[in-house]
Order: C-alpha cells, then sequence, then structure tokens
C-alpha cells in the first residue's frame, strides 16, 4: 500500500517536472525558430551571418563608416519586419483565443467568436473598393474590427437574460452580417482590378509589411499580453463559474468586460495587418494545454510563444516552399485542422 501510494505521488512530481520542462523550452522556442526563418529565402543565410546582421543593426548601424552588404538588407529591412509580424500576430491570435475559451468556458470559441474578422475583412474590403492604400486599408480594417465587436456588445445588452450567451449570439450575427456585406463588395467590384486585391487580402498573409506597420502592431500586442499575463490567475477563476468567481471576491462581469475588450483591440489589430489568418487562436491554445496543463498561469504564456512560433513556421513555409507564395489563411486551414483532430484524440480526458 505505502510503495503504491509513493509510486502514485512520484509520478505526480515526474509529470509536472515534465510539463515545467516542456514550458520552459515553448518560451525560448520562438528566438532559434526567428534566426532560422531569417536565414531562409530565395537566398539563403546562415546563422552566424543573420546573428551578425543583427549585431550590425543594433551597434554599427549608426557608425558612419559602416557600409550595409546585401546580407544585413536581407535579413534587417526585407525579412525581419516580416517575422517579427508573424510572432507578435501569432501570439495575438493564440493569448485571445486562450482567453475567449477561458472566459466563454467553451473549446470551440476562438477570437473571431464576436465578429472582429468579419469586421475586419469588410473594412479593408471597402478600402480596397474606394482607395486602396495600405495605411487606410489596415485602419478601415482595424476600425471596422472594433465596431463589429461593439455592435454585438451593444445588441446583447438589449436582452437582461444570460448576457454570455445573447452577446455569443449577437457575435455571431453581426459576422455573418459584416460577411455578407463583404460578399456584396466582391460582387460589385471590378473583376480585373479591386476584385483580386479583396480576396487576396481576405486569404490572409505579410507580404506588404514594412518597419512602419511593426511599432503600432508591437504596441498593442504586448500591451495586450502583459495586460492577460497579469490576469490569467482570475481566468482559472472565472472558469469555475460566476457564482465561484463571485465567492472569491471578484466581479466577473466587469473582468469578462475588460478581457473582451483587450482581446478585440488585439484581434484587430492583427488582422489589419496580416488579414483574414485562421484557426491560430482555435488550435494553438488547445495545443498549449495538452503540452502544460489547463491551468492558465502556464497555459497564457505557452499559448503566446506557441502561437508565434507556429505563425513563424507557417509563414517560412508559405514563401520558401513553393514558387510563389502561399496565403497564410490557406495554410493555416489545411495545417489546422488535422493538427487539431491529433490534438482532440491526444487529449481524451477534455479541454479543461
Amino acid at each position: 500500500m505505502q510503495l503504491a501510494r509513493w509510486l502514485s505521488f512520484s509520478g505526480r512530481i515526474s509529470s509536472q517536472r515534465r510539463r515545467m520542462i516542456v514550458y520552459w523550452v515553448l518560451l525560448l522556442l520562438p528566438l532559434p525558430m526567428a534566426v532560422y526563418a531569417l536565414g531562409q529565402g530565395r537566398y539563403e543565410i546562415s546563422p552566424q551571418k543573420v546573428v551578425g546582421a543583427l549585431y550590425d543593426a543594433v551597434f554599427s548601424s549608426s557608425d558612419p563608416d559602416f557600409q550595409p552588404d546585401i546580407e544585413y538588407n536581407l535579413v534587417t529591412r526585407i525579412r525581419l519586419p516580416r517575422i517579427l509580424a508573424a510572432m507578435l500576430i501569432g501570439a495575438c491570435l493564440a493569448v485571445t483565443g486562450a482567453g475567449f475559451q477561458g472566459i466563454f468556458r467553451n473549446p470551440l470559441v476562438d477570437s473571431n467568436i464576436l465578429g472582429v474578422t468579419s469586421g475586419a475583412g469588410f473594412g479593408a474590403a471597402l478600402m480596397l473598393l474606394i482607395y486602396a492604400n495600405p495605411f487606410y486599408v489596415r485602419l478601415s480594417a482595424f476600425f471596422f474590427g472594433l465596431l463589429a465587436v461593439l455592435l454585438a456588445f451593444f445588441a446583447s445588452r438589449l436582452y437582461s437574460n444570460a448576457p454570455l450567451l445573447m452577446l455569443t449570439l449577437m457575435g455571431i450575427l453581426i459576422g455573418s452580417f459584416f460577411s455578407s456585406l463583404t460578399s456584396l463588395l466582391k460582387y460589385i467590384a471590378d473583376p480585373l482590378d479591386s476584385l483580386p486585391a479583396i480576396t487576396y487580402w481576405l486569404l490572409g498573409g505579410l507580404t506588404g509589411v514594412t518597419l512602419k506597420d511593426i511599432p503600432a502592431l508591437a504596441g498593442v500586442t504586448i500591451g495586450g499580453m502583459v495586460f492577460m499575463g497579469g490576469i490569467r490567475w482570475r481566468l482559472n477563476v472565472l472558469s469555475l463559474g460566476d457564482s465561484e468567481a463571485q465567492a472569491l471576491g471578484l466581479n466577473p462581469a466587469r473582468l469578462k468586460l475588460l478581457i473582451i475588450l483587450c482581446s478585440t483591440l488585439m484581434s484587430a489589430m492583427a488582422v489589419s495587418v496580416g488579414g483574414v489568418i485562421g484557426w491560430v487562436g482555435l488550435v494553438i491554445p488547445h495545443a498549449a494545454r495538452v503540452l502544460v496543463g489547463p491551468d492558465h498561469q502556464r497555459l497564457i504564456p505557452a499559448s503566446m510563444a506557441l502561437g508565434a512560433a507556429f505563425l513563424l513556421l507557417i509563414d517560412t513555409i508559405a514563401r520558401t516552399a513553393w514558387e510563389s507564395e502561399v496565403p497564410l489563411g490557406v495554410l493555416t486551414g489545411i495545417v489546422g485542422v488535422p493538427l487539431l483532430l491529433v490534438i482532440l484524440r491526444i487529449n481524451k480526458t477534455g479541454w479543461r
């Protein structure tokens, strides 16, 4: 009997140790992947030269005698903005997906549950039809992404019963409405000019990302991740239910509203820069849950890191595997569906 208890206890300790090792490996994973991705492309660059180019960008670029070479320009001016955007967007979509799954207590939701992606897609399509300037396209996508969530929120306030259920329902309705408007814009768009641009943008991609796009994306994403990381223990309490959360001194309604607002800002910014990139917010939290467990103390940081690594890998494949670049939204769907099936097969005990 004593031996059985000791074996059970040692098994739990071993399992916790393995999860902690996996947790720290996940947190560090995006950095070596970024160095590797910076060297991949039509012109391959070794990791040592990539590190050297990054060092020169930080410490030598202000030197008047410094002469940038082709490898320096490729790494810092062409590939670096795209890699940073892929990592930030992947982390953003993954952590918002984990947050929404926590507050809605539903494994099937992601950052698009309140219609932010559909609203942003309509905003981008509208601006591509009117004035196809990249800055205004992203600004319009960001604005309409926020507008869609605000419409869903205020529409749900008209019903006092089951507010979270009504918010989900209104988000689905508003998302469907904006999707229909986007289809209307595609129908009336010029098939030789505007329509290809709208279609390509809606498939998702980071082709047009420049260094000018990174500060706003990084500011919103990092700020949102800091907030989500700071309240991650409260997500554990919210997952128990509103009654238990109130008994433990939390205000569930206010906390959920703050999480929804933060996640909406992050998702709208991600979609405005990268277009419609699906499955990241749904698949990555499930994968992180299998690897580090359901505790949001570890799940939120692990989702950030795994989301960054996942989208960085997908983007590297998209720009290097074929002669012409494949849209990110296409690849995430192709990879995401079988990956989620495998995760659900492994995690037989449930999603919590």
